[in-house]
């Protein structure tokens, strides 16, 4: 393919081409040729539809289809030359198509404009991201399933403002993100079912006066049906927008979860140990293994909420219908994609690599006063105290414990005692964070039992 100082596809209302600096700011092949394969399979299927309805010959609509495939090869082979000159990857597909196959392909365009065209090529591609999106979420569910099962009755501390707060499960734990990948993998489902509606058909804003059959090329594409209104259809960005609030949510979750790795792997905690693959060394200092994906990962939310906020301030002042800031709704959308798919693929490899070092986690769980909690409880359910003084009491033991240097099981009965006269030795039953986390039975708690169960019915939807 040659450069053209001209872009003859405009038409005959320009008399020259545009000079650099309007070149420059234009075309938006640098980026939108990742959409090739999408445009080629709206042109096909428009190209079919056209010929069904008699719009086009039979024999121009398969030279037509058969040349967009060789074209599509030629790109997806590294061959195909690409032209700033004819701004967009819709131009440079036509242009191209004209040299293989010749007079037929200027028939192509009939009943659409590029308003749709790139509407639906783009609503393909994001429909792509979000079935990756799905992909992704289940294989790191899955690791952290797996996680979850191996221990679920190993204890560790839960945490408040990183505070020791009341031991848990490092199952329970495991199936706390669970939950929240779940969430976002229904957010991905929702946002696809809203997006599949078909622009393609409603041409520049107003529809075609051409016979065209917008049902038909909507189920060619694997869409549930056409957009309703043809205004809507070409200015539409929503799906995109919903593709990045989805995709934002995802990565705060990955976010919050990268953070936990980075402090759970340190010196000082050592719940974790990340392998080799996913961790790096120091040029100087030959101790360090550091959790580089991990940081990573919690970096990358940056760069997906911004993509989310330059989309909503580029569309939020837009009349009807098109308008050509709406160009620049996919070169952050493409960067937003690419990393929360490498962001999804690395928490998956470091869950399913991982190590928890369950000594550690124990011996965490039982320090913090840890069930402090469970003690106040008890006088509740054992003396009938009501909580608030229950509460009080629990907090003198845990004085008394700390002025000692000792936990709340390390104490005697007659110690207790002397804060509560009424204390028994049966007291001493719940103070272990064995059965403390054994105790917590009711649904959602933390109890092995629980998490089983948890684990059980995910495993199950997710095989569904």
């Amino acid at each position: 393919m040659t450069e053209t100082k001209s872009n003859a596809m405009w038409g005959g209302r320009f008399a020259a081409g545009p000079d650099a600096i309007m070149e420059a700011i234009n075309a938006s092949i640098d980026f939108d040729k990742r959409l090739a394969r999408q445009d080629v399979e709206g042109s096909r299927a428009h190209a079919a539809m056209l010929a069904q309805q008699g719009i086009l010959s039979t024999k121009d609509a398969e030279a037509i289809r058969e040349g967009l495939l060789t074209v599509l090869s030629e790109i997806e082979a590294g061959e195909f030359k690409f032209s700033r000159a004819l701004e967009d990857i819709h131009m440079n597909v036509e242009a191209r198509l004209k040299e293989v196959i010749g007079a037929p392909a200027g028939r192509l365009h009939t009943g659409r404009s590029r308003n749709d065209q790139v509407a639906t090529d783009f609503k393909l591609w994001v429909r792509d991201q979000l079935d990756a999106a799905e992909a992704g979420l289940r294989a790191l569910m899955r690791a952290l399933l797996a996680q979850a099962e191996a221990g679920a009755d190993w204890v560790m501390p839960g945490f408040t403002h990183l505070q020791t707060a009341q031991p848990v499960t490092w199952g329970h734990h495991m199936m706390a993100y669970v939950e929240m990948f779940g969430r976002d993998l229904s957010r991905v489902r929702d946002a696809r079912a809203r997006m599949n509606e078909s622009p393609l058909g409603a041409a520049a804003l107003a529809g075609t006066s051409f016979p065209i059959d917008r049902h038909m090329t909507a189920e060619a594409l694997g869409f549930d049906r056409p957009a309703a209104n043809s205004l809507d259809a070409v200015s539409d960005r929503d799906f995109a927008l919903e593709f990045l609030s989805t995709a934002s949510i995802t990565a705060m979750h990955l976010s919050r979860f990268a953070e936990e790795l980075v402090i759970w792997s340190s010196a000082q905690f050592r719940f974790v140990t990340l392998s080799d693959r996913f961790s790096t060394g120091s040029s100087i200092m030959p101790q360090k293994k550091n959790p580089d994906a991990a940081e990573l990962i919690r970096a990358k939310i940056g760069r997906i909420f911004g993509a989310n906020v330059a989309l909503m301030t580029v569309m939020k002042g837009l009349p009807l219908a098109y308008s050509k800031d709406m160009q620049e709704d996919k070169e952050q959308l493409f960067d937003a994609a690419d990393n929360l798919m490498l962001a999804l693929a690395a928490m998956e490899g470091m869950v399913r690599d991982m190590t928890a070092n369950r000594a550690a986690l124990a011996e965490a769980a039982g320090s913090g006063f840890s069930t402090a909690t469970d003690l106040a409880d008890w006088l509740v359910r054992a003396l009938n105290l009501p909580f608030r003084d229950a509460h009080h009491i629990t907090g003198s033991l845990v004085a008394m414990a700390e002025g000692k240097g000792v936990d709340l099981p390390d104490l005697s009965l007659e110690e207790m005692q002397s804060v509560h006269d009424a204390i028994t030795d049966d007291v001493f039953t719940v103070l272990g964070v064995e059965n403390s986390v054994a105790s917590r039975t009711s649904y959602g708690g933390t109890a092995p039992v629980r998490v089983r169960e948890q684990v059980a019915r995910w495993k199950q939807d997710l095989r569904t």
